[in-house]
């Protein structure tokens, strides 16, 4: 047991940093840059053993309050990889072909945070699905920190998924999306309330397929549905649901008027 700040942290779970080391290890082995093509497949081979033994030894923290068949969910989860592989694919692919600055594949695997908090989603949600503790929420604050993009493990999300730009986006636990949606910048996709005794019960919205949601909206609720093939315009509140084929926009009045109206300029102190 370590003692910090007078609550007591458990040594029967894994550490943060071998969780993080993982998640890492297992993005560098679903897209590794080669470098000598001979050598490729025996390295790949050996780095899967390796990720292999590192779940294992994360599980195998865990103490028998947690009821877990460690080796079983080694094996599902690593027999899911391939097709984790495939979903990944195909996200990045629609980015590619969605965002004109998105020159090849490569660059949307390395370079797009959106691409990387959905890696890290796909992995965490199957972990997720297989009663894995902690780890799953682990692995997606590691990517919430390194992209500023907050997705639940537990979210359900169709394949594929786009993310452009990213930054402050939130998709609640219980969150559904469809294929093919596409969601800005700032986008929250949340719960009306916190409220603990609703923890069971869906709270997040419904995404339905082919979806676009501009920057900087807001869509709550768990009986709120965004009907198919919608657009959601930037800087939208949404508590009710939205038929399908919709556009759906917040108009702002802007004034603009020439400065040497004022008799003095504008100062704010911030």
């Amino acid at each position: 047991m370590t003692l910090i700040h007078g609550y007591i942290l458990s040594s029967s779970v894994p550490k943060k940093k071998q969780v993080i080391d993982f998640a890492q290890d297992l993005v560098d082995y679903l897209f590794p840059v080669v470098e000598n093509e001979r050598t490729y497949e025996a390295r790949h081979r050996k780095k899967l053993d390796n990720l292999k033994n590192q779940l294992l030894e994360i599980l195998f923290a865990f103490n028998q309050t947690y009821k877990l068949d460690k080796e079983s969910v080694n094996d599902l989860f690593f027999s899911s990889l391939e097709g984790i592989k495939e979903h990944l694919m195909e996200d990045a692919r629609a980015l590619q072909q969605f965002d004109p600055a998105a020159k090849s594949l490569e660059e949307v695997v390395l370079t797009y945070p959106g691409f990387m908090a959905v890696t890290a989603y796909r992995v965490a949600h199957v972990l997720y699905r297989l009663q894995v503790p902690l780890v799953p929420r682990i692995i997606s604050e590691w990517a919430h920190s390194i992209t500023g993009i907050d997705i639940h493990p537990g979210a359900t999300i169709g394949v594929p998924f786009m993310i452009d730009h990213g930054t402050g986006v939130v998709i609640g636990e219980t969150s559904v999306l469809g294929r093919n949606v596409k969601i800005y910048q700032g986008v929250t996709i949340g719960a009306l309330a916190v409220k603990k005794e609703e923890a069971e019960v869906k709270r997040h919205p419904t995404i339905e397929d082919n979806v676009i949601v501009y920057a900087n909206s807001t869509i709550l609720g768990g009986k709120t549905v965004i009907g198919r093939d919608s657009i959601i315009g930037g800087n939208c509140f949404i508590v009710e649901s939205v038929p399908p084929q919709s556009v759906v926009y917040h108009q702002p009045i802007i004034t603009v008027k020439n400065k040497k109206d004022f008799a003095e300029p504008l100062n704010w102190v911030i």
